[in-house]
């Protein structure tokens, strides 16, 4: 098969060290699925993290292949696994120490993967994963929101126009909450369109401080926004980071810093909320396989959203 390999851990990784090259088709272990890859995305910086090189026994598994969120084709199932057929359309979150999904097949476990709903795309789905995973369960597991049930509650979520903070708006606004987002004055636009009912510009002359209390802080960005977040969270209410500890717990409140992992009942739950659309996964762009380069580069330069890699058979729809 064709896949997108790295060959060298350089630290930090540099995307220009990706490479588009023939690899062995990978094999379906107990507990796989083989996978057609339709649609596969990525975290900017994962070629710096530890399981792009090594396995959970620490020992190198180099060339290793990027882009841990897919979406695709099953063509194989393993032995011992259940829950999929051949011909089933599926998404989901590859284990970080395996290769990703920067190829035309990728294994997965099928616990990982959940069914793509008839009227959502590959490249939608592949733009879903990893964000929206991360929103439902800062908002719901570790934030204390119900999904429908969260009128009167205000949620601000920093960064609320990015590939993550998209999804975190959206789903605080399905779930009946007063909605602020922050960023950049040049992302209210966006942000609205996702459903928040503020813009607070961070490059702006507004404070933090005109927007306490609030029940929870979703914060997507860290660094000063992060720092301040703590002095606007009522009593009894949450800072929720995905992108550093908070230094400052709320008072009376409590802080809440997670990596998520992933969950098969979590992607259903994203799946069909996609479909019945309340949840619009943000497509920054899309490259094809041959320029993954290209599109590690442009997400580090800031390109708005998820970047999807399209690696559709020819003549079939994204």
């Amino acid at each position: 098969m064709k896949a997108v390999r790295i060959h060298e851990n350089r630290g930090p990784a540099n995307p220009e060290l990706l490479v588009l090259e023939d690899a062995p088709d990978p094999h379906a272990a107990t507990g796989d699925v083989i996978v057609r890859v339709h649609a596969a995305s990525f975290v900017p910086d994962e070629l710096d993290w530890p399981g792009t090189w090594t396995d959970r026994a620490g020992r190198d598994r180099t060339p290793s292949i990027p882009a841990h969120e897919v979406a695709g084709v099953v063509t194989e199932v393993g032995y011992g696994t259940t829950g999929f057929e051949v011909g089933d359309r599926v998404f989901g979150l590859i284990d970080w120490h395996r290769d990703g999904g920067a190829a035309e097949y990728v294994a997965v476990e099928a616990r990982n993967l959940a069914a793509i709903p008839d009227a959502v795309g590959f490249q939608a789905s592949a733009a879903l994963p990893l964000a929206g995973l991360t929103a439902w369960r800062g908002m719901f597991r570790h934030g204390g929101l119900e999904f429908g049930d969260a009128a009167d509650r205000t949620v601000v979520v920093h960064g609320g126009a990015g590939g993550t903070g998209s999804l975190v708006v959206q789903l605080a606004h399905a779930a009946g909450s007063r909605v602020v987002a922050t960023g950049r004055r040049a992302a209210e636009e966006r942000a609205r369109a996702h459903g928040a009912d503020e813009f607070l510009p961070l490059d702006g002359e507004r404070d933090l401080d005109q927007l306490a209390p609030v029940d929870l802080v979703f914060d997507t960005i860290g660094g000063d926004a992060l720092a301040r977040s703590a002095a606007i969270v009522k009593p009894g209410g949450v800072l929720v980071s995905i992108s550093a500890p908070p230094p400052v717990t709320p008072r009376g409140g409590r802080t809440v810093f997670f990596i998520v992992e992933p969950d098969r009942s979590e992607l259903v739950k994203l799946a069909q909320l996609t479909s019945q659309g309340y949840l619009r996964p943000h497509v920054g762009a899309v490259h094809p396989l041959a320029e993954t380069r290209a599109a590690f580069l442009s997400k580090r330069r800031g390109v708005p959203g998820k970047v999807v890699l399209g690696v559709p058979p020819a003549g079939l729809p994204t």
